[in-house]
């Protein structure tokens, strides 16, 4: 055999080898890439994204989408061969596989985690948008969770209202933790609660909860980094009382990410004209009950994902926008916002055709 065929036989022979190798091997990476978008102004599966019932609303125009990013499922195992083309592709982003699943949790887990989040950030959405609109909402300090096997299990429950701790009053969740640890291991500490039974039967009837009762409760010992701390076994949270109907209906999406554009798509529905002008604005972004917006994940893919669909512009947490202006798609502005009063300036602008001067991302 002539000694070039020979060197073109071992080396078709040494790639198939490592093509195979490459298939074979698995490597610690999962995949992202960009998800659905959905309108919140309009309607998905057949109804509206927004549903809003006992208080006037306008017909508006234009898009104002939440974006979503795709991943790999938590026990999908990512061959060294996908992983390279992940990494050459544009519309791709690979990740070490903790990143998205910590600690060895479970794709059920993080799913969980993700509705629980993907509810929160509803709440946050409509009490942030209604504050802008001053429009009063009544807030609670409630039990949203308690641990298996603690002091308070079975004394507490999800959705029990914390109005005062050892007689001190409950503002905010952060509260309870603080008077829960002024205690030691050992000692007994007083919550007065109303039920969330009867906080639920008082807010279908548009009345005031009374039937308040005590709960006393022995604290346990909490080992934090070698630091022993009382603690009862719950984690405090926010709910409220809102004067008419905002529901959301989105189905298989997760994640505190959609806050901001729910919260801008609910102002545009109660407010006279289209915030967007008709123009096709994108976003993301998470926000609590005070309009500020956080970061998220994914920036890169949600990007792209918008400019797919045919989105123009594209509200950016400002603390994401350094990762996002590095590939910005081509034909898509992103617009820097801090807060919801921030999205609300630059919804105005590019609605009215003033977009020269808006905050936007840069490298």
């Amino acid at each position: 055999m002539p000694r070039r065929t020979a060197t073109m036989l071992a080396s078709t022979l040494m790639l198939i080898a490592l093509l195979c190798a490459g298939v074979l091997i698995d490597v610690p990476y999962s995949e992202m890439s960009p998800g659905p978008t959905v309108n919140t102004l309009g309607d998905h599966d057949g109804e509206p994204v927004l549903q809003i019932s006992g208080r006037k609303t306008y017909p508006t125009d234009g898009h104002l989408n939440m974006t979503t990013v795709r991943v790999t499922s938590a026990d999908y195992r990512m061959n060294l061969v996908e992983a390279v083309y992940g990494w050459l592709a544009h519309d791709m982003k690979i990740v070490p596989h903790d990143t998205l699943y910590p600690d060895g949790k479970t794709e059920e887990q993080s799913s969980q985690e993700n509705a629980e989040e993907f509810s929160q950030s509803q709440e946050s959405a409509k009490v942030a948008a209604l504050k802008e609109l001053h429009v009063p909402v009544q807030s609670w300090v409630i039990v949203s969770t308690v641990v298996k096997g603690s002091p308070a299990e079975g004394r507490l429950h999800a959705g029990d209202v914390i109005k005062a701790v050892d007689g001190t009053a409950v503002k905010q969740p952060a509260d309870v933790a603080k008077l829960v640890t002024e205690h030691k291991p050992g000692e007994k500490v007083v919550f007065r609660i109303v039920p969330a039974k009867e906080q639920a039967a008082a807010e279908k009837e548009h009345r005031t909860a009374t039937a308040a009762k005590d709960v006393t409760i022995t604290t346990a010992t909490s080992d934090d980094q070698g630091r022993k701390r009382a603690i009862v076994g719950i984690s405090a949270g926010t709910d409220h009382t809102f004067p008419f109907t905002v529901d959301i209906k989105l189905a298989d999406v997760g994640g505190p990410s959609a806050g901001l554009m729910f919260a801008l798509g609910i102002y545009d529905k109660l407010t006279p004209g289209a915030l967007t002008g008709g123009r096709f604005v994108a976003g993301t972004g998470t926000i609590d009950d005070d309009g500020k917006v956080g970061p998220i994940g994914g920036i890169e893919m949600k990007t792209v994902g918008a400019r797919n669909k045919g989105a123009q512009y594209f509200l950016t947490p400002a603390d994401n926008c350094a990762s996002a202006a590095k590939e910005t798609p081509e034909g898509l502005t992103l617009v820097k916002v801090k807060t919801i009063g921030d999205a609300l300036d630059a919804l105005k602008d590019i609605g009215s055709g003033r977009t020269a001067d808006l905050p936007k991302c840069t490298k």
